[in-house]
């Protein structure tokens, strides 16, 4: 598609050349038109270099010839050097007499042809536009026409396209933030099982350790600071209590072993 779009520019551009063949010295000098007749028959020989430099001399002559900037453009444009600053001078010529030239005819072939460049570099929004522009001033340019629905068609499919990566960008963003939710919770869960793991390993240590101590005597209840507790009162009041009882009846008994009356009542005198 590319050159086909590229072969119909440059046909346009050698049907223009033809009309400066016949034009009289009124409009150009001798030398300017010989120059051109010279680019034209080097152009259909395939001769785009020397065209090239044929195109040139005659803008020396007339710098403000639009045949012979048209068609330089066009043989910039055919050599197979059509790239980076080739390309970047031709689409400035073109530029130019699209906006500034007299000659309808070059000024529509000159959006005509930016509409080719901005196809093959798939700016397909900015070619509609472009030969949109040249239909305004022929509407019977039918290639124009022709290529106007094509750009249309891979605009469509262009946008189309990125709508898909768009989403697709969407999705895998998607996905990513699940896979790292499960892994995160993976993780998660692996750090969990392996505390759990730590900490049952260390209570089953634990009790091996209280295992291997020697068993130790119950602890008494301490007693309470500052006084005696009620119990070890009261077991030294019963063993007190006890204790005068039994000095009690050593004292009965030894009364009695040694005869001592016994305590005589007492007789009131009257």
């Amino acid at each position: 598609m590319k050159s086909r779009i590229i072969t119909i520019a440059i046909a346009t551009a050698m049907a223009l050349t033809a009309t400066a063949e016949g034009k009289t010295d009124n409009s150009s000098t001798r030398h300017e038109r010989n120059y051109i007749v010279e680019g034209n028959k080097l152009f259909r020989e395939e001769r785009y270099a020397d065209a090239e430099v044929a195109y040139r001399k005659a803008l020396q002559e007339n710098a403000m010839n639009e045949i012979a900037q048209f068609n330089l453009a066009a043989s910039l444009l055919r050599q197979g050097t059509a790239t980076g600053d080739t390309e970047k001078e031709a689409a400035g010529i073109l530029t130019n007499l699209a906006k500034n030239a007299e000659n309808l005819a070059i000024a529509e072939n000159s959006f005509y042809n930016l509409g080719n460049i901005a196809f093959n570099a798939k700016d397909y929004a900015k070619s509609i536009d472009l030969y949109k522009n040249a239909l305004r001033r022929n509407p019977d340019n039918d290639k124009a026409r022709e290529n106007l629905r094509l750009a249309q068609k891979r605009l469509e499919e262009q946008q189309n396209q990125d709508q898909d990566k768009d989403q697709n960008k969407d999705q895998n963003k998607d996905q990513n933030k699940d896979q790292n939710k499960d892994q995160n919770k993976d993780q998660n869960q692996d750090q969990n099982k392996d505390q759990n793991k730590d900490q049952d390993q260390n209570q089953d240590k634990d009790k091996q350790q209280d295992k291997d101590k020697p068993e130790q005597q119950p602890q008494q209840p301490q007693q309470q600071q500052g006084g005696i507790s009620p119990e070890n009162a009261e077991k030294i009041l019963k063993a007190m209590e006890n204790e005068e009882n039994a000095t009690r009846q050593r004292v009965e008994a030894e009364k009695k072993k040694n005869g001592a009356p016994s305590r005589r009542a007492v007789v009131n005198p009257w």
